[in-house]
C-alpha cells in the first residue's frame, strides 16, 4: 500500500472520490448491522420447562460453550438493487478512497468478509477456547478461511491464492474477529435492550437438531425499521443457535442465520494449523497500513453512531469529529457534518454508476433543505445538500424529522 499522501491536492481528490461511494459506505453499513441480528429457530416444537425471558436472558450471559464446530448457513435480503455490471465502477470508486488503492491483500478479512452483505452463503466454524477459532465461507469453487490460532491471525483466499497474516492484537482489533459463535451476535443484539424493547419468550423449536426456547427482542418505538429479532436458544447449553431479523416492513427476513450442523465435541487440534500454500502471496498486517482498513460493526446504538461515524468519515476522506445522535433507543440517528458538497446526482455522474445512484437515492425536501436518501431495507441513510448525514435503522420520513429537528 503506498505511503498516505498529505498534500492539498491529494485530499481534494480523495474527498471528490468519497462523493461517489458514499451507496458503497451505505451497503458498509448495512453489513455491520448483521451484528445486531438474532433470529426464527428451524422445525418442531419440544415441550420445555416454561421459562421467563430475563431467566432466558441470564442463561445466555451464563453460557460458558467455548467448543464447537459446525455449519452456519446465512441469508441477508438488504433489498439493494442487483449491481449487475456495476461491480467495475464501484470497485474503481472505492479503489480511490482513502485506504483503497487496490493494492490490499485479496485475503483481508475485513474486505473479504463484507461479502457477506448479500445473498445466502455456507460457513464453517470451529472453535476451542479463547485463542482458536475458524471460520470459512464455502464459494462455489473456492474457498475463504479466517483462522486464529494463539497470537497469529490468517486469512486465506483460495481463489487468489493470497494469504493475510497480522497478530491477534492488530489484526483481531482491526478486523472486529468475525464472531466464531452466535452466542457473539446474541450478545450484541441484547445491548439494544432497554426501555424502548419488548423481550419475550415465544415457544420452542428446533435447531440442527437442539431443543431450543425463542427469545423475541422488539422495538416498542414506532419508526424503527426493525420489525422483530429472534435469537433460538440451546436448551441445554443455553448457547444462541440460530438468529432472525425481521424488518417493520414485512416480507422475507433481512438476516437469518444460523447453524445447521453443529457438534460440543473438541475440535481436532490441526483444525487451526496454517502454512501458506506454495506459491502464495502473503501479506503482513504492516504492510497493509491502518486508513481504511476496520470495517463497520457497530453493535447497539452507540456504537451503530461510531460505526456510521467512521464508515462516512472515510468515505468522505476527512476526520470524523462532531459526531452526535439523535433521539434514543431504536429509533437512534446518527448525525455526521462532512464540511462538505452533499451526493452528487445520477446525471452529474453519468453511466452506470449515476443509474446506481439514481436507483439507490430518494431526492427529499424538508426543514433542513434538500438531500437525498439512500434506503436498504434496514439501514437507511439521509444526505443533505450541504453535506450532512443522518442514518440509522430508522424510516426515512424518521430521517427527515431527525434533520429538520437537527437544524
Amino acid at each position: 500500500m503506498a505511503p498516505y499522501e498529505s498534500d492539498e491536492s491529494t485530499t481534494v481528490r480523495r474527498r471528490k472520490a468519497g462523493r461517489y461511494v458514499v451507496p458503497v459506505a451505505v451497503v458498509g453499513v448495512a453489513a455491520g448491522t448483521i451484528g445486531l441480528v438474532p433470529a426464527l429457530a428451524d422445525s418442531g416444537s419440544p415441550d420445555l420447562p416454561k421459562i421467563t425471558a430475563q431467566q432466558l436472558i441470564q442463561k445466555i450471559a451464563e453460557s460458558d460453550v467455548e467448543r464447537l464446530s459446525g455449519t452456519v448457513k446465512i441469508t441477508t435480503d438488504l433489498g439493494l438493487p442487483d449491481l449487475g455490471g456495476l461491480e467495475g465502477a464501484l470497485g474503481g470508486a472505492a479503489a480511490t478512497a482513502p485506504g483503497g488503492d487496490g493494492d490490499g491483500s485479496a485475503a483481508d478479512p475485513s474486505a473479504k468478509l463484507t461479502e457477506l452483505v448479500t445473498g445466502t452463503h455456507t460457513l464453517r466454524v470451529a472453535a476451542d477456547g479463547p485463542d482458536r477459532q475458524k471460520l470459512s465461507v464455502l464459494e462455489n469453487a473456492a474457498e475463504y478461511s479466517l483462522i486464529h490460532n494463539g497470537k497469529d491471525v490468517w486469512g486465506y483466499d483460495s481463489a487468489s491464492n493470497e494469504v493475510f497474516h497480522g497478530t491477534a492484537d492488530e489484526a483481531g482489533e482491526r478486523a472486529g474477529e468475525p464472531p466464531a459463535t452466535p452466542k457473539d451476535f446474541a450478545e450484541q443484539a441484547l445491548k439494544a435492550v432497554d426501555d424502548t424493547t419488548s423481550v419475550t419468550v415465544d415457544g420452542t423449536a428446533q435447531v440442527a437438531g437442539r431443543d431450543a426456547y425463542k427469545l423475541v427482542i422488539e422495538p416498542k418505538q414506532s419508526g424503527s425499521t426493525v420489525g422483530a429479532i429472534t435469537i433460538a436458544v440451546d436448551a441445554k447449553t443455553w448457547m444462541p443457535l440460530k438468529f432472525t431479523l425481521t424488518p417493520a416492513s414485512g416480507g422475507a427476513a433481512v438476516v437469518d442465520a444460523g447453524f445447521t450442523q453443529l457438534s460440543y465435541a473438541r475440535p481436532a487440534a490441526s483444525t487451526f494449523d496454517f502454512t501458506p500454500p506454495k506459491g502464495a502471496k502473503v501479506t503482513e498486517e504492516s504492510e497493509e497500513g491502518e486508513a481504511g482498513r476496520q470495517p463497520i460493526a457497530p453493535t447497539d446504538e452507540a456504537d451503530l453512531a461510531k460505526g456510521l461515524e467512521k464508515g462516512f468519515g472515510e468515505a468522505f476522506g476527512q476526520d470524523s469529529e462532531g459526531m452526535k445522535v439523535i433521539g434514543e433507543g431504536w429509533n437512534s440517528v446518527a448525525v455526521f457534518d462532512t464540511g462538505g458538497p452533499g451526493v452528487p446526482s445520477g446525471d452529474e455522474v453519468g453511466g452506470d454508476l449515476g443509474g446506481f445512484l439514481d436507483s439507490l437515492g430518494d431526492q427529499v425536501k424538508g426543514d433542513f433543505g434538500s438531500g437525498t436518501v439512500f434506503k436498504t431495507r434496514l439501514i437507511n441513510a439521509l444526505i443533505t445538500d450541504d453535506g450532512k448525514i443522518y442514518a440509522g435503522a430508522v424510516t426515512q420520513e424518521a430521517l427527515v424529522k431527525a434533520a429538520d429537528a437537527g437544524q
